[in-house]
């Protein structure tokens, strides 16, 4: 005789949503999860985020495949009860289960090899024009092809750390370590802490890393009122030296792109030695340090102080085009407080993602990252297969009158320069900034 079923609230299950306490949702059933959180593959921020809620939309995008089995050691024996499923989530699942059906989740044509061996040839040429080329010229051509080498590099390390490039976990790690830590000196674990965390909880302005760059940076006057970031357990202080450079970031937006890559190697340094508990921290180390024993030595065998200088500056200069890239995708769109919630995962994502406009031959150049929304509700699909499902979602979008915005790289970057300009001119107001400045934000700004 089959055992009479046991049933708990949302709102019961919300009381389950502490770090010694971690209970979430997924179809119907209810997991505890408190004890495996931290040896979670996407690390622990994506569950305490989630915490008390149903995660079904959510886990659906990150596991297509088989990690459905390994659930049922975390079932608490409890089912959910009164927990309804919106439309627009019934159609997210039908879409998402009609895509494995077509195994778009594993056709991944070969891009992982083309784009590696791009990546090698470009780091052929680079060495062959330090090294057996005497041209000021030749050696600013290199700085400029190695940026494209860490741009294009980087993309690999991103569709590695989503498990979209490789047949296998242990191929896709040594991909990460190869792409991330040794070609671009930037820690695929210090990626995959914030990035998982930037896809859960997209454009919030406490949980969402990529949207916390006070002092320098501020695309919402909500953050004049030194919010606390949920990421990093510190308050974002919104203090006069914030406010006098906010006030001036669009002018200073592109600038600071051109350096961006400095803040990118300080972050890996800081979590690496930090005392968090990181997977495979001493491969991490070790990659990280390849990078910075070939690059150094590379730029020694420059003639001349002036001449590394060019090349370090050149070379930089060229990787904010990918900087400026992650930031149109989503500066100007709409962003909230609060932790994401599990039931408007398709909502959340269309609120706070923008997609770049652009000929399929100019794929290879954005990486798969201009069709943003497509890859923020798959975040598993390889890239190749983001242009092929993009007029589905275009559909669904309509059909549940949600936004689905795409524009031209050149729009893209007006709507963020006239998101930075709209807080930097609030930023000025130093009357009484916030009350007056949160209305006529909602009035008059799309983000």
């Amino acid at each position: 005789m089959e055992a009479e079923k046991k049933f708990i609230s949302v709102q019961e299950l919300k009381e389950h949503s502490k770090p010694q306490d971690l209970w979430i949702s997924i179809r119907g059933k209810v997991y505890d999860v408190t004890h495996w959180a931290k040896e979670h593959p996407g690390g622990d921020i994506p569950l305490l985020n989630l915490a008390g809620q149903d995660v079904t939309d959510a886990f659906i995008a990150y596991h297509p495949g088989t990690a459905w089995k390994h659930l049922d050691r975390f079932f608490t024996g409890y089912y959910l009860k009164d927990f309804k499923v919106s439309e627009v989530s019934k159609d997210y699942r039908r879409l998402a289960a009609e895509l494995a059906k077509q195994g778009m989740f594993e056709k991944k044509n070969h891009v992982a090899l083309y784009a590696l061996t791009s990546v090698a040839i470009m780091f052929a040429v680079v060495l062959y024009g330090v090294l057996c080329c005497e041209s000021v010229l030749a050696h600013l051509g290199s700085a400029m092809l190695l940026g494209f080498l860490w741009i294009q590099s980087a993309y690999v390390g991103h569709d590695s750390g989503h498990y979209q490039v490789m047949t296998t976990p242990v191929y896709n790690k040594i991909a990460q370590l190869i792409a991330g830590n040794c070609l671009t000196g930037i820690s695929i674990a210090w990626w995959k802490w914030t990035h998982n965390a930037h896809h859960i909880a997209c454009n919030s302005l406490d949980y969402d890393p990529d949207l916390q760059h006070i002092p320098v940076f501020a695309v919402s006057s909500r953050l004049f009122n030194s919010i606390t970031s949920c990421f990093y357990g510190r308050k974002l202080m919104f203090d006069p030296i914030a406010r006098f450079l906010v006030s001036y970031q669009h002018w200073t937006f592109y600038p600071v792109m051109c350096v961006a890559r400095v803040n990118l190697y300080l972050q890996t340094i800081l979590l690496l030695l930090s005392k968090r508990q990181i997977p495979d921290r001493g491969l991490n180390i070790l990659g990280t340090l390849v990078f910075w024993t070939w690059f150094p030595l590379l730029v020694s065998c420059l003639p001349n102080w002036p001449e590394r200088v060019m090349f370090v500056l050149a070379s930089f200069a060229v990787t904010s085009i990918q900087h400026v890239q992650f930031c149109l995708n989503h500066f100007a769109a709409n962003v909230y407080l609060g932790p994401p919630t599990g039931n408007d995962w398709f909502e959340k994502q269309t609120s706070g993602t923008l997609d770049i406009a652009c000929s399929s031959w100019m794929d290879w150049f954005h990486g798969g990252l201009q069709f943003q929304l497509e890859h923020h509700l798959f975040p598993r699909l390889p890239r190749c297969q983001l242009r092929k499902v993009s007029p589905v979602v275009k559909d669904l979008c309509k059909k549940h009158n949600l936004p689905y915005r795409s524009l031209s790289f050149w729009e893209a970057n007006v709507w963020t320069i006239r998101t930075l300009r709209t807080a930097a001119l609030q930023a000025r107001d130093l009357s009484n900034p916030v009350p007056k400045n949160l209305l006529w934000e909602a009035v008059n700004t799309h983000g």
